[in-house]
C-alpha cells in the first residue's frame, strides 16, 4: 500500500529552512560567495528570495463513541455471568444466544449504573426511554440483531470537562460536550485460526461469552481539536468511571473500547469535511497517534485532490498508521425499530434524586478542591486524583495530621515506586494512611531526619505497623542537642587535617564530606540542619 505525501505544514518548514539557511547570502556580494553563484547558476536564486506560497490551514473535528462495561455480576438481560477469561461459550444461556421462546429481562443494576453515569456527565436523564433492535449481521451476534436504544436514550446533553497542562504546568480547562448516553448488550468474539498468505487465517471460531454482557455507549460532541484533546477527553472519561465503580474501564480487557470519528476543514470552515472512524486502538496513547497520523492523511488527500471516503479504519499498532477496513454504515442501515419484548423505562424522581445522592465526589471537583483549599500544584492534583482509591489514601492521610503537600510527595515518590514495583494497588499497602501521617509528623517535628525516614519506610510499606514505635526499637531519634552534634563535628574536624586544610585553601565542596562523617559517626542520627550549621561556622572559623 503507497504511503500518502508529506503534508502541506512540512513543504513549507522545508522550504522556511532553506530560506533561513541564506538569508544571510544576499547581504555578501555574488563574486565572494562561491554558494551564491552556484544557485545563480542553477537559476534558484529567484525561487529561494520569493516568499512561500501561502498554504491553506486546516482544523480537525473529532468525536468519541465510548463503549464501557458496566461491572455488574451477570448480563444485561439474563443471570448469565459477565466474569472475564473464562472458558470460550460457558458464560451462555438461551437468552444471550437468542433462542425462540425465550425473553428478555432488564437487569436493574444495569439501569442504575447507567443513571448514575448520565449524572456524573452532566447528562438531563430520561424520564421514559425503551430499548429498540438494531438490525445487523456477524458471526459473533447470535440473534441478527443487537438490542440498544435509538431516539430515546437514556441520557443526553451533558458534558465533562477536560484539563490539559501547558509547558508551565498550569492547568487549561475545557468543556467538551456528551450528545447521549445509551445501555445496550455486547456481542461474543471471533477467534481467528490457522494461516494462510492471503487472508492470514484459515478459520474463525466464535466464543458467545461476551454476547449479552451490559455495555453503555457514550457518544461525545465534535468539540475536539487533536489527539491531545481526544486522549485526555478518554482518560477523564474513564476516570469518572471507575470513580463511580460501575465499571474498570480496562482497555486491554475490552471494557473500554474507544471508537474516533475524524474530519478535517479550512480554518474558518462552517460546515464538516467528510467523517471517518478509527477502530482498534487499546490505550490512550495509540488514540492520540491514530489522530494524528489521520489528520495528515485527510490534510495530504484533500491537497492533492484525492476524495475523501466516509469509511471505517482500523489502527494498526505495528505499523503505526489507519488502514482501510469497510464503507461506513449509515442508521437507516441498521432498520431500527422498538424492542417489542422489552417494556419502556421510566425513573421516577425519587429514584432520580436517590441515586444522586450515591455520587461520589468527581476527579475535577477534587481536582479544584486540591488547588483552592490544600494549596497543591496542578500537576500534584492531577496525580493523586487518577484513582479514587489513591486519593481516598491521601485524604486520610491529610485527616490524620500529616501536611498536605508532604502526603502528596511521599504517596506520588516513594510509595508510589513500591506499589509499581510490586504490582500492588494502593489499597493492598500494609502502610496505612495514618502511619504515614505518623512518620511525617516525626519529619516535620525533628524527631527523625528525611534520611532516618527514608531508612524505614521499606519496613513499613512491607510490614505496617507504628512509625514511632519503630523509630524507638531500632535507636533512631535524632540528635539534636547543639553541644553533642558540637563535640562530634570537631572530632570529625581534627580528625580530617589534610580535608580541613583543602577546605580552608577554596575546596568548599568538601564540606558534604565533613557532613558525611558526622551522620556516619552518629548513625545517621545529626540533625542535619544543625550539622550544616555547626560545620559552616567551626571549619571557616
Amino acid at each position: 500500500m503507497r504511503g500518502f505525501p508529506p503534508s502541506p505544514a512540512t513543504g513549507v518548514a522545508k522550504t522556511q529552512k532553506i530560506l533561513s539557511a541564506f538569508a544571510s547570502l544576499r547581504d555578501q556580494k555574488p563574486e565572494k560567495c562561491k554558494d551564491w553563484k552556484v544557485l545563480q547558476s542553477q537559476r534558484q536564486i529567484k525561487d529561494m528570495t520569493t516568499a512561500a506560497p501561502t498554504k491553506t490551514k486546516y482544523e480537525a473535528i473529532i468525536g468519541l463513541e465510548t463503549h464501557c462495561q458496566l461491572n455488574t455480576n451477570t448480563k444485561i438481560f439474563s443471570s448469565s455471568s459477565t466474569e472475564f477469561g473464562s472458558p470460550p461459550n460457558t458464560n451462555i444461556d438461551p437468552i444471550c444466544m437468542g433462542l425462540p421462546g425465550v425473553l428478555p429481562v432488564l437487569n436493574e443494576k444495569v439501569l442504575e449504573y447507567a443513571v448514575k453515569a448520565g449524572l456524573a456527565l452532566n447528562c438531563q436523564i430520561a424520564p421514559y426511554s425503551k430499548f429498540d433492535r438494531k438490525q445487523y449481521f456477524y458471526p459473533d451476534l447470535p440473534k441478527n440483531y443487537q438490542i440498544s436504544q435509538y431516539d430515546l436514550p437514556i441520557a443526553e446533553h451533558g458534558w465533562l470537562e477536560i484539563e490539559l497542562l501547558d509547558a508551565d504546568n498550569n492547568p487549561i480547562s475545557k468543556r467538551i460536550g456528551i450528545t447521549r448516553l445509551h445501555m445496550e448488550e455486547d456481542a461474543g468474539k471471533l477467534v481467528h485460526g490457522g494461516s494462510d498468505r492471503l487472508s492470514g487465517s484459515t478459520y474463525s471460531l466464535v466464543d458467545y461469552n461476551r454476547a449479552g454482557v451490559p455495555l453503555v455507549e457514550i457518544v461525545s460532541e465534535p468539540d475536539m481539536r487533536s489527539g491531545q484533546e481526544a486522549a485526555e477527553y478518554a482518560q477523564e472519561l474513564r476516570r469518572i468511571l471507575r470513580y463511580l465503580d460501575v465499571s474498570d474501564g480496562n482497555m486491554q480487557e475490552g471494557s473500554l473500547r474507544c471508537d474516533v470519528n475524524i474530519s478535517v476543514r479550512p480554518v474558518g470552515q462552517k460546515e464538516f469535511g467528510t467523517k471517518v472512524e478509527i477502530k482498534n486502538m487499546n490505550s490512550f496513547n495509540a488514540i492520540q497517534r491514530a489522530i494524528e497520523y489521520e489528520i495528515e492523511r485527510q490534510i495530504a488527500a484533500v491537497e492533492s485532490g484525492e476524495r475523501i471516503v466516509q469509511e471505517t479504519r482500523l489502527w494498526e499498532e505495528g505499523s503505526q498508521r489507519t488502514v482501510s477496513m469497510r464503507t461506513k454504515e449509515g442508521s437507516s442501515d441498521y432498520r431500527y425499530f422498538p424492542e417489542p419484548d422489552l417494556a419502556p423505562i421510566e425513573v421516577s424522581k425519587e429514584q432520580l434524586e436517590k441515586w444522586r445522592a450515591e455520587l461520589p465526589e468527581l476527579p475535577a471537583q477534587k481536582r479544584h478542591r486540591y488547588e483552592s483549599e490544600l494549596g497543591l500544584s496542578a500537576y500534584d492534583t492531577r496525580v493523586l486524583t487518577d484513582e479514587r482509591a489513591v486519593a481516598e489514601y491521601f485524604e486520610a492521610t491529610v485527616a490524620a495530621g500529616a501536611s498536605a503537600k508532604q502526603a502528596a510527595n511521599w504517596i506520588m515518590g516513594d510509595i508510589a515506586a513500591y506499589l509499581n514495583s510490586n504490582k500492588l494497588n494502593i489499597t493492598e499497602l500494609a502502610l496505612k494512611p495514618n502511619t504515614l501521617a505518623e512518620l511525617i509528623q516525626l519529619i516535620e517535628g525533628n524527631t527523625i531526619s528525611g534520611k532516618i525516614a527514608k531508612d524505614i519506610l521499606p519496613e513499613l510499606l512491607a510490614q505496617g505497623g507504628s512509625a514511632k514505635e519503630l523509630v524507638e526499637r531500632k535507636g533512631l531519634i535524632q540528635i539534636s542537642d547543639r553541644s553533642a552534634i558540637e563535640a562530634i563535628v570537631e572530632q570529625v574536624i581534627a580528625a580530617n587535617p589534610k580535608e580541613l586544610e583543602q577546605y580552608r585553601n577554596g575546596k568548599t565542596k568538601l564540606l558534604g564530606f565533613f557532613v558525611g562523617q558526622v551522620l556516619k559517626q552518629t548513625g545517621g542520627r545529626a540533625d542535619p540542619k544543625l550539622t550544616n550549621q555547626l560545620l559552616a561556622e567551626k571549619l571557616n572559623g
